[in-house]
């Protein structure tokens, strides 16, 4: 959701709704039922709460499984999201590193920094938090939203930065980064594959060049979506509208596949396709989020010696990523 949008919904808001203890949101009433309504606004309920005045968010592919009703963790009258920026309006006695007024990136992550998880850079699993913005915590498509532990939480906006480029740092950036790069070991002279060329394809497109790889194949159905991987920096696009995506990237392979092969959909098509196309001693990096079983095909991979890996973004990598898009 862009400021633009925001402030559009503020200006359309009857008196009656927009008094100081009421605000909109998009909330979630089940498999595909949605609506932007009135919600009480979140005040300070833990020492180290910030609440934040959204003025950019965002809708994550999360967002769209949740509305297809694959996460049962999400329950009816959920404010969705877990992306955005805004600016501080009130600090918990607990909070240090931060302050009203400051202008901030959201982490889709909530982290103590304190607990076993954090203490081995898995946020992700951090016992105070986790993913739990838009999942079991009210989330950030709405003009506020409380983050808990925001001194692990909230990362401080860079002067002058541009508010709809930096919103991806809150999850799209160190998801492709995180879950796909690094998980798949990317190295000099790799051969990549990249399965869906949605935000967070794009992302693993993005980040994978740190690294080198000799070529990088980005398969998707829509045309559009494998234009901007080019200019992003795909070296081979492979439409898999025709169902034989595996094939053609065997035949442009020679045979051999790819050493790294990086699902970002969630649907079992696309790690079926990842099976198919990863080489001997090749790396499967699933980034995508399933609702739905897939099947393994051990058959055929038992002696390939691949590796197949998984991850919810942790964030760590975000400190790091604000410094490259400066």
């Amino acid at each position: 959701m862009t400021t633009a949008e925001l402030e559009w919904a503020a200006t359309n808001t009857t008196t009656q709704e927009t008094n100081v203890t009421t605000m909109k949101a998009l909330v979630y009433h089940g498999p595909g039922k949605r609506a932007w309504e009135s919600k009480p606004r979140p005040g300070i309920q833990e020492p180290g709460d910030a609440i934040v005045r959204i003025t950019t968010s965002t809708i994550c592919g999360t967002d769209l499984h949740i509305l297809k009703g694959d996460l049962a963790s999400v329950t009816e009258g959920r404010i969705l999201g877990h992306e955005g920026i805004g600016v501080i309006e009130q600090v918990g006695t607990g909070v240090s590193e931060f302050h009203v007024g400051d202008k901030v990136i959201i982490s889709c992550v909530t982290a103590c920094l304190k607990c076993d998880f954090c203490r081995r850079n898995m946020y992700s699993h951090c016992r105070h938090g986790g993913w739990i913005l838009g999942n079991t915590l009210d989330g950030t498509q709405a003009e506020y939203v409380r983050i808990p532990q925001a001194d692990g939480s909230i990362y401080s906006f860079p002067a002058g930065g541009d508010e709809e480029a930096l919103v991806m740092l809150s999850d799209i950036l160190p998801t492709g980064f995180e879950c796909g790069v690094l998980n798949g070991q990317v190295k000099p002279g790799d051969t990549i594959a990249i399965v869906g060329a949605g935000p967070v394809g794009l992302a693993v497109l993005l980040t994978a060049q740190f690294y080198s790889p000799a070529a990088i194949f980005m398969i998707d159905l829509d045309e559009k979506r494998l234009a901007v991987a080019k200019q992003f920096g795909a070296t081979t696009l492979v439409n898999s509208a025709d169902g034989h995506a595996a094939h053609h990237v065997m035949e442009l392979t020679e045979g051999a596949g790819v050493d790294v092969a990086v699902e970002a959909v969630g649907i079992p098509a696309t790690f079926d396709i990842c099976q198919a196309i990863v080489a001997a001693g090749g790396r499967i990096a699933n980034v995508g989020v399933h609702g739905k079983p897939v099947e393994l095909h051990m058959e055929k991979l038992w002696d390939r010696n691949i590796s197949i890996t998984t991850r919810l973004v942790d964030t760590v990598t975000t400190p790091m990523l604000l410094k490259v898009v400066r």
